[in-house]
């Protein structure tokens, strides 16, 4: 199979290519390079890849759609990951026009590139930022989340909207994921696990907010990643017994009579925020120092996954601990920065 991977350099685009690649996969990657954080290690992760001949590399704006349509026309591709994205829920308070060019026009152009070259498979990253004041647990793709608590989350719900349209106009199979969470080696500097990790180390202090009543449903990287995998070999088909009325407040609203799903993606298992960071200090051998801080604007008290609809079409379970996790982070993370 022929892949494109936008946001090859990024954190789970990276491990997708590497993934892709190993499993005989022909591989073009596409990212921005962007100064969002650090350029170096989006280029380290690129040298992490390696140089193969199924593999090739453009930097490109995928927002630009010329040169987006001009890849497509070169490559042929049968299937599209899209990862490329400006991430962050703190973030988006900050710069809210960098979410609406690279969320917003950034996956417009993919799918019109991926329609004009009629594309087998496009899979997508979503976010469990979607649930926003959804309070119900675990979260499921069943709830309403008409009500995002973030410009970042609102672009993600977008997207899901967006797709559905050309699932529909196009018979473009379409798959969004929404994420959970996801960490391990080579994870963005905004992470709270590399934060936290690199705070401790150099004996800084910590910012626990909404005083540590918080959890997620932390989802390692390798886990990801075989999920993804696996969507990618799923696309979604038509069906004309779908029926909207039926379908409303049951799991079955996250399909559609067009050839368009959305799973969440995550381990089903919330961690609390205290928790977390014993188990960064554990791993460590050092105590965090904290400070303890209202609620942020945007986030979420919790997210927590049901991926059972996931479970059932794909056999997807997750199978990395919390704690193996965070030691495979660390291990990297000292390896990565010469700390040993």
């Amino acid at each position: 199979m022929k892949v494109l991977v936008t946001g090859a350099a990024g954190f789970i685009g990276s491990h997708a290519v590497k993934r892709l690649l190993a499993e005989g996969h022909s591989v073009v990657g596409v990212d921005n390079l962007n100064q969002y954080y650090d350029v170096e290690l989006k280029l380290n992760r690129l040298k992490w890849i390696g140089e193969q001949t199924e593999f090739h590399f453009e930097q490109l704006d995928i927002a630009d759609i010329q040169p987006l349509q001009q890849i497509f026309a070169q490559y042929n591709f049968d299937a599209v990951i899209h990862l490329a994205a400006q991430a962050g829920v703190r973030h988006s308070l900050e710069d809210p026009h960098s979410y609406m060019n690279a969320n917003m026009m950034g996956f417009f152009s993919v799918l019109e590139a991926c329609k004009r070259n009629r594309i087998e498979h496009l899979v997508y990253a979503s976010s469990s930022s979607v649930y926003g004041l959804n309070s119900q647990t675990p979260y499921s793709t069943a709830d309403n989340v008409d009500h995002p608590l973030s410009l970042y989350a609102a672009t993600k719900k977008s997207n899901e909207l967006m797709a559905h349209s050309y699932s529909h106009l196009y018979q473009l199979p379409t798959t969004g994921l929404r994420f959970f969470t996801v960490y391990g080696p080579w994870g963005r500097p905004d992470m709270a696990l590399f934060k936290f990790t690199k705070a401790i180390l150099a004996g800084d202090t910590i910012d626990i907010y909404n005083h540590g009543q918080l959890s997620r449903d932390f989802t390692y990287i390798d886990d990801i990643i075989d999920g993804l995998m696996t969507v990618l070999e799923h696309p979604p088909v038509e069906n004309s017994a779908w029926d909207t009325k039926q379908a409303m407040y049951t799991e079955s609203i996250a399909h559609s009579s067009s050839p368009y799903q959305v799973y969440n993606i995550g381990s089903g298992n919330p961690v609390s925020l205290m928790d977390f960071v014993a188990e960064i200090e554990k791993v460590l051998g050092k105590q965090a120092k904290k400070r303890m801080l209202p609620m942020q604007k945007g986030e979420l008290l919790t997210t927590w996954a049901d991926t059972e609809p996931l479970r059932e079409m794909t056999g997807f379970s997750p199978s990395v601990s919390f704690s193996e996790g965070v030691k495979c982070f660390v291990d990297w993370y000292l390896s990565y920065y010469h700390k040993q």
